[in-house]
C-alpha cells in the first residue's frame, strides 16, 4: 500500500512506468482505486495549458449552443420541439446497446411501442371519440408512475448519504446504484411523455377544431360540449357520454375536470383550449398536496434540455478538441 501511494505523489517517466508495471490482480479495490488515481495524474501531467484551452472551448461552446437554441426555439418552436423530442428518444438508446443495459432496453421498446399505438390513435382523422380519454389516461399513468419512482430513488439516493442503508445491511455502492437509476427511470421518462403528451394534445386539440395554434377556432364552443374531448359536458341517464365532475375557468368555459387536467399538466398547456385566456394553476390545484406535481413537471422541461441536447454538445467539444489535436 505504501509503494502505491509513494508512486501516486511520483514525477517522471520512470515513475509513470513504474505504474504501469503494477500488477493490479493482488490489489484491493481501493489501492486499484489508487493506482489508477496515479496514473491519470502521471498521463496528465505538465498538460496544464492545454487543458484550459479545452476549458474554454468547452465554455464558448456551451454558451453559443445555447443562444443557438434559444433562438430556434423561439422562432421555429414545432420543429426545435420535434427534433428535441426525437434526440430523446433515440439518444439513450445508443448508450444503452453500447452499455448492454438490457433491462432498460426492454422498458423502452414497451414503452416505445404503447406510445406509438397511443399515437397513431391521436392523429387519425375523424377523431375517435374515445381517443382524448385514452391518450391522457396513457400519458397521466406513465407521468405518476415517473414522478412516483423518481421521489423513491431521490430517498434512496438521500438514505444512501447519510448512512442509513446500513440499517438493511445493504453495501453503500448497491444502495446508490438502486437510487440512481430509479431517479434516472423517473426523470427520463418522466420527460418523455409529456412531450409525447403534448404533440397529441395538439393533434387532437386541432381536429376536433375548438383549438388552433395561431387563428380562431374553426367550431363554435357550446356550453354543453367539452372543447378537450369534444363530447357533452352534461348526459341524461339514458344518454350516451361521459358522467364526470366539471371545471369552470377563469374565463367561464366548462370541461370535464379529468380532461382540463389533462390538458394542463399532461399536455403542458397553460391556457384555454377555447379562447387561449392564461389558466390560474394555483386555482385549479388548491389542494398542497397537489402542488408538487405542478413544480416535478417544471422540473421535466428544465431537464429536456440536458437529456436532449447535452450530449450533442459534448461531442461537439469533442469534435472540435480532435480536430485542433488536444487530447
Amino acid at each position: 500500500m505504501a509503494a502505491v501511494v509513494e508512486m501516486e505523489v511520483g514525477v517522471g517517466a520512470a515513475g509513470e512506468r513504474e505504474l504501469d508495471e503494477v500488477d493490479m490482480s493482488h490489489l484491493s479495490p481501493e489501492e486499484q482505486w489508487r493506482v489508477e488515481h496515479a496514473r491519470m495524474h502521471a498521463k496528465h501531467r505538465g498538460h496544464e495549458a492545454m487543458h484550459a484551452e479545452m476549458v474554454l472551448i468547452l465554455i464558448a461552446t456551451l454558451v453559443v449552443a445555447q443562444l443557438l437554441l434559444v433562438q430556434w426555439k423561439q422562432r421555429h418552436p414545432r420543429s426545435y420541439n420535434m427534433v428535441t423530442l426525437f434526440q430523446m428518444w433515440v439518444v439513450p438508446l445508443y448508450f444503452t446497446v453500447k452499455l448492454h443495459w438490457w433491462r432498460f432496453l426492454v422498458i423502452w421498446i414497451l414503452f416505445s411501442a404503447v406510445t406509438a399505438f397511443v399515437t397513431f390513435r391521436a392523429t387519425r382523422k375523424p377523431l375517435v371519440q374515445t381517443t382524448p380519454r385514452l391518450v391522457y389516461k396513457w400519458f397521466l399513468l406513465i407521468y405518476k408512475i415517473s414522478y412516483a419512482t423518481g421521489i423513491v430513488g431521490y430517498m434512496a439516493v438521500m438514505f444512501t448519504l447519510f448512512g442509513l442503508n446500513l440499517l438493511f445491511k445493504i453495501k453503500p455502492e448497491d444502495a446508490m446504484d438502486f437510487g440512481i437509476s430509479l431517479l434516472f427511470y423517473g426523470l427520463y421518462y418522466g420527460v418523455l411523455e409529456r412531450d409525447f403528451a403534448e404533440m397529441c394534445a395538439d393533434y387532437m386539440a386541432s381536429t376536433i377544431g375548438f383549438y388552433s395554434k395561431s387563428g380562431m377556432p374553426t367550431k363554435h364552443l357550446s356550453d354543453s360540449v367539452c372543447a378537450v374531448c369534444g363530447q357533452q359536458i352534461f348526459v341524461d341517464v339514458s344518454e350516451e357520454g361521459i358522467i364526470e365532475n366539471t371545471y369552470r375557468l377563469s374565463c367561464n368555459h366548462v370541461f370535464h375536470e379529468f380532461c382540463i387536467r389533462g390538458w394542463c399538466i399532461v399536455g403542458k398547456k397553460q391556457t384555454c383550449p377555447y379562447c387561449k385566456e392564461k389558466v390560474d394553476l394555483k386555482r385549479m390545484f388548491s389542494n398542497p398536496w397537489e402542488r408538487p406535481h405542478v413544480m416535478y413537471g417544471q422540473l421535466l422541461d428544465w431537464l429536456r434540455y440536458l437529456v436532449a441536447w447535452q450530449p450533442v454538445i459534448i461531442g461537439l467539444v469533442q469534435g472540435i478538441n480532435y480536430i485542433l489535436g488536444l487530447e
